[in-house]
């Protein structure tokens, strides 16, 4: 049996897992992430925590067949990180460097992208060899695997879903700079400033406006409980998101659509709600997809680095 660490780099924390061939999580653990000194720290911290777990549970060397890393930052096939800017990083090959400070074969992804293939893996897209995972969180990320194989491009930007354009008459900026990106709508915080826009277009009742601030779960509550204003904001935030994901299916033409991030907690009214609209808007033949809510949570980094190694080492 042949054993592997499957590591996710965040900003305040590293994630690291011990796993088996199989994908079996056999441990896991966090060290904090320590950016200061332009990061240079965060390696030999990471190559040191693997090293302190080998030793106190006698794991012998050989039997590792790699590791794999997610970095919040784009990453091209052969581990070069093209600038990490919460970490301090500039451009440098961190697969090669952790390899140096460990002995051990690695291989490293971008951390959305990673997370992406721990679900193809052993979350909700497993048992097809097509998929789009979108995390719908404080922004949009997410990842593409295509023919069994996580699509990182020229660069390490393949999969930055969040910034393809929904709106071509938006005023306001997206964080990247541009206008009318998917992010600014799909988003949790997306789904947030439509309803303050929505709120101010009207007087009708609401119980979101006795809401000192407004967050994605209030909006979600308030539609389940009824309200009428949140179910007309909800019905905006679904077209939009139906309309983004029948775009990406018309590329991809994938089995499965994974839904990640703060915003899938709402659960299976997402879907539902989003459903129709993904069919009002998607090409024919890429309509049959099958819909799923990710069951990985934080630990779908974790498998997906390792199995990054995997492929790679094994």
């Amino acid at each position: 049996m042949k054993y592997g660490f499957g590591v996710d780099l965040g900003g305040t924390t590293v994630k690291i897992a011990y796993f088996d061939e199989n994908g079996t999580m056999l441990n896991k653990w966090e060290i904090p992430t320590v950016t200061a000194g332009g990061g240079t720290q965060i390696l030999p911290d990471i190559a040191a925590s693997i090293k302190g777990y080998m030793a106190e549970h006698e794991v012998d060397p050989s039997s590792i067949v790699g590791i794999g890393i997610g970095v919040p930052g784009p990453v091209d096939g052969k581990g070069v990180v093209n600038k990490c800017i919460n970490l301090g990083w500039g451009v440098f090959n961190i697969a090669d460097a952790l390899s140096d400070l460990t002995g051990f074969p690695v291989k490293a992804g971008n951390d959305a992208n990673v997370a992406a293939l721990g679900e193809y893996w052993k979350g909700g897209g497993q048992g097809c060899e097509n998929m789009i995972f979108a995390t719908l969180g404080t922004g949009v990320g997410g990842g593409i695997v295509i023919d069994g194989h996580l699509l990182h491009g020229a660069h390490g930007s393949g999969g930055e879903i969040g910034h393809l354009v929904l709106n071509r008459d938006e005023t306001e900026k997206c964080g990247c700079g541009k206008q009318g990106c998917v992010e600014q709508y799909c988003s949790a915080t997306g789904i947030v400033r439509m309803a303050y826009k929505h709120l101010a277009s009207t007087e009708e009742f609401s119980s979101l406006r006795i809401l000192e601030s407004i967050t994605c779960k209030d909006i979600f509550d308030a539609g389940k409980a009824g309200d009428a204003v949140a179910l007309q904001i909800l019905d905006k935030y679904y077209a939009l998101l139906g309309e983004f994901l029948a775009n990406l299916c018309c590329v991809v033409n994938p089995e499965a659509v994974v839904l990640g991030g703060g915003v899938s907690k709402a659960g299976k009214v997402l879907i539902e709600g989003t459903k129709p609209y993904f069919l009002k808007n998607v090409f024919h033949a890429a309509a049959n997809v099958r819909f799923e809510l990710a069951s990985l949570g934080n630990d779908a980094g974790a498998y997906g680095a390792f199995k990054l190694a995997l492929d790679a080492f094994n």
